[in-house]
């Protein structure tokens, strides 16, 4: 009996995928056993379980970059989480370590590649992270989301899938006017879903308090995904407005994508993707302090392909309600805008993955 660990997390853009391809994995060979590794205290400790899954946590935390006093326990718990893996593979005894992302994934590849265990690595976003570079080089098989990898990765391992996108998106069948009785929103009238991830994107929602009145004057609806951070001070703007439906987190995304028009996003690898999958006109704001700036460079390679447009962090005080008014009257663009974007969609990827992790392990 083959046993495969997933490890990985801390944001729904890796902890999502890597579920969708442990489904993968279990629809094709239900007898493997999976385990998740993640980092103690994260989202994926609570996600991966509701998904149906055993996950074990580790003692570990990312660099911190906004102070440097908060990384003084790092190498600290660097070495405890080195320990905890090896006691996690002794027990569990792995035939193959599928990283996702994340800085839990990091212990985990590092011990498997030393063991002479095969790796996996996927990587989601366009600019490849700093750990996964490390891990490639003696990683097995590297999946990416798109072409030009090569400069991060050895050419040879790579092996282009997409991103995986979770099956409730990829198989809805509601239409737009039951998507927008959900939200209590009025069927027929155009509607912005805005999202800054789970913990809520500062720059979105400051743009949305200030001219949610613009919004409501133009004859527009708006779903807002507040995010945690700082929920209850946007919750109380946008409570009890009229077409405006607002919320710290929303559990339905695939109602959301099928209720807008147009949509006002960071740009996160898994965003993005899902974007592609539902062809919706969107505009993002990509977060300047990811790691390496990576969301700006997932928003980049769409804008320049003229399938989504792009305003900075700092100029979306001033500019993104205006521009998100603009892209909604405009039905000229949103129809380029969803063809566009819509030609870049993979809704194979965690069978593509899956197929080629199997096929290497029962070599």
């Amino acid at each position: 009996m083959k046993r495969i660990i997933i490890a990985g997390g801390g944001t729904g853009g890796h902890i999502f995928p890597a579920v969708a391809i442990a489904n993968a994995i279990k629809h094709t060979r239900p007898e493997i056993q999976i385990l998740f590794v993640g980092a103690k205290g994260r989202m994926e400790m609570e996600k991966v379980p509701q998904a149906g899954y055993e996950i074990k946590g580790l003692d570990i935390a990312g660099f911190d970059r906004s102070s440097l006093i908060k990384n003084f326990a790092l190498p600290y718990k660097l070495i405890k989480s080195f320990w905890q893996v090896r006691n996690i593979f002794k027990t569990f005894k792995p035939d193959a370590v599928i990283g996702v992302g994340g800085y839990s994934s990091f212990p985990v590849l590092k011990f498997a590649q030393a063991k002479g265990i095969y790796s996996f690595i996927h990587e989601s976003n366009s600019f490849a992270g700093k750990s996964n570079m490390m891990l490639g080089k003696s990683a097995t098989k590297v999946f990416v989301a798109t072409d030009g990898m090569e400069r991060f990765f050895p050419a040879a391992k790579l092996m282009v899938t997409g991103n995986p996108v979770r099956k409730n998106i990829l198989n809805t069948t509601i239409g737009q006017p039951e998507a927008l009785q959900h939200f209590g929103l009025e069927p027929g009238k155009k509607t912005i879903l805005a999202v800054g991830g789970s913990l809520g994107a500062r720059s979105i929602n400051e743009a949305l308090a200030e001219g949610l009145n613009r919004i409501i004057e133009n004859d527009l609806q708006l779903i807002w995904q507040t995010g945690k951070t700082t929920a209850e001070k946007f919750m109380a703007v946008g409570k009890d407005r009229k077409g405006i439906w607002v919320d710290a987190f929303i559990n339905e995304m695939e109602d959301a994508y099928m209720a807008a028009d147009v949509v006002i996003s960071r740009a996160g690898a898994m965003a993005v993707s899902e974007l592609c999958v539902v062809k919706k006109p969107v505009i993002f704001v990509p977060y300047p302090l990811a790691a390496e700036d990576h969301q700006t460079v997932n928003a980049k390679h769409l804008a320049d392909k003229r399938a989504a447009l792009m305003i900075k962090d700092s100029d979306a005080k001033d500019q993104l309600v205006n521009k998100v008014i603009e892209l909604a009257k405009n039905d000229t663009l949103q129809n380029d805008l969803k063809q566009n974007i819509g030609s870049l969609s993979v809704t194979d990827a965690d069978q593509r993955i899956a197929k080629e992790i199997l096929k290497t392990i029962s070599e």
